[in-house]
């Protein structure tokens, strides 16, 4: 499959890095040479040097009927032309585009019929994962399934916790009357497929499957349960900081800080209840001055890797009881220590994972990558009658065809969430919950979801 990709910043080389090493024709367009060339040293894929928009740089580039447009540059406007001109000059099979602002999104239809495929906006992604960690205290990660129906929860095993030193087919009777499953346990940074017989360690990175509203009672099971928050102090008034307060502001007492005098005016007057403060997020007695000792959660959501780390530092170091912050440099997320950072986002790894599910021919609705360059991904497919497919209905889960490494976490059936146990079976239109824990065929796994 032929995939060009305009941008080769973060989003762009996150990209390239996951699907050059997967069985893709690569192109990445950029106006960088030397980061292009970078690229190519690093990574098996070819490169064209232009303007992501212009037809004679997308011509080089070698887009045809067969290629798949993947616009991830940081310019919402380049992204939009380039997708209308894949389409109208090149008839592109698909085009994927990031957009930062939401009433491009709103008005897809305006740019002309089927012109963009798919429209993907990182930073309302970020905002949403945000959301869920503050509403869900003790979750570390939350990822969804089926429209929202199903939850996937990592959280950290602490040894205050009841489930901690139990056996796994202990837990119906442990959590009676709570549906969930555990499909991946990290332990010690490598991922293991759990049995009936595994014991929760102390510090295990346990994820689990089930309902929203079971969320509390599972984490509360694995580690001491954090308080609920009142008070968000949120540093950086971008996209995703001033989404975060039209939302949490309705529920919680918010205070805003940003170092643009003039971005300060605007946010005033585009919020309601929030208070906002002309200032630096890592200036000390700004935060005493501020209470940050009463502060439950602070967000650090400034573009600066480094700036988000020192300021969380800085707030924990004064009393802060929780800190999150945006991470685009993923490989700082793994040396970060937890007794300064409690949480960080990854919008790098929530936009790969956006991307990926929609480079399938495959009936594939979501597909998410639990921690970049791991080859752990949970992923939702429908299962659909075909040639590898028709004699699997009616039958058990267990004579599902899957490859080493994969495991069934759930299935979703007419809204009801159905965990692995011996009377399950498999029927047509399924919604599959699959977890691939190493290396595996992944187009085994697709012919299950094909369509015809």
């Amino acid at each position: 499959m032929n995939i060009l990709i305009l941008g080769a910043g973060r989003v762009g080389r996150s990209i390239a890095k996951s699907l050059s090493s997967q069985s893709y024709d690569v192109c990445v367009v950029d106006l960088d040479n030397e980061k292009l060339k970078g690229l190519q040293e690093d990574y098996d894929l070819a490169i064209t040097c232009g303007h992501g928009s212009h037809p004679k740089t997308l011509k080089r580039a070698g887009v045809n009927e067969s290629s798949i447009l993947l616009a991830v540059t940081n310019d919402d406007e380049v992204n939009l032309i380039a997708c209308q001109l894949s389409k109208s000059l090149f008839g592109v099979k698909k085009t994927i585009c990031r957009l930062s602002d939401s009433s491009y999104i709103n008005s897809l239809n305006s740019f002309g019929k089927n012109a963009i495929d798919i429209a993907i906006s990182p930073e309302l992604e970020v905002t949403q994962h945000i959301i869920d960690l503050i509403n869900h205290p003790g979750a570390e990660q939350i990822e969804s399934f089926a429209n929202g129906l199903v939850k996937l929860v990592s959280v950290k095993a602490k040894k205050d916790g009841r489930l901690v030193n139990r056996e796994l087919k202990s837990i119906k009777s442990d959590i009676p009357n709570t549906n969930m499953f555990i499909p991946t346990i990290f332990r010690k940074g490598k991922a293991l497929i759990p049995e009936g017989s595994t014991v929760i360690k102390e510090n295990d990175e346990v994820y689990f499957l089930s309902s929203e509203k079971n969320i509390d009672k599972i984490v509360s099971e694995m580690r001491e349960q954090d308080s609920s928050s009142s008070r968000i102090m949120i540093i950086g008034g971008g996209r995703i900081g001033l989404a975060l307060a039209l939302h949490l502001e309705k529920s919680y007492k918010v205070k805003l800080i940003e170092v643009s005098h003039a971005k300060c005016e605007s946010l005033s007057k585009e919020l309601d209840k929030s208070i906002v403060l002309h200032g630096n997020g890592s200036d000390e007695e700004l935060l005493k001055s501020e209470n940050i000792e009463n502060i439950d959660v602070f967000c650090v959501l400034t573009n600066d890797d480094e700036t988000n780390i020192m300021s969380a530092f800085l707030a924990k170091k004064l009393g802060a009881k929780k800190t999150l912050i945006t991470l685009n440099r993923y490989s700082y997320i793994n040396i970060l220590p937890k007794s300064f950072v409690d949480l960080a986002v990854s919008p790098q790894r929530l936009t790969v994972s956006m991307v990926l599910q929609h480079l399938s021919s495959a009936d594939l609705p979501q597909e998410v990558l639990l921690k970049m360059m791991s080859g752990v991904e949970a992923l939702e497919g429908v299962i659909h009658e075909n040639k590898c497919t028709k004699d699997l209905f009616g039958e058990s889960y267990l004579d599902l065809p899957l490859p080493e490494n994969t495991v069934l976490g759930a299935i979703v059936r007419n809204n009801i969430i159905m965990t692995p146990d011996d009377n399950l079976t498999v029927e047509k239109n399924d919604h599959l919950i699959l977890f691939i824990n190493g290396k595996t065929d992944k187009e085994q796994i697709e012919k299950l979801f094909e369509t015809k």
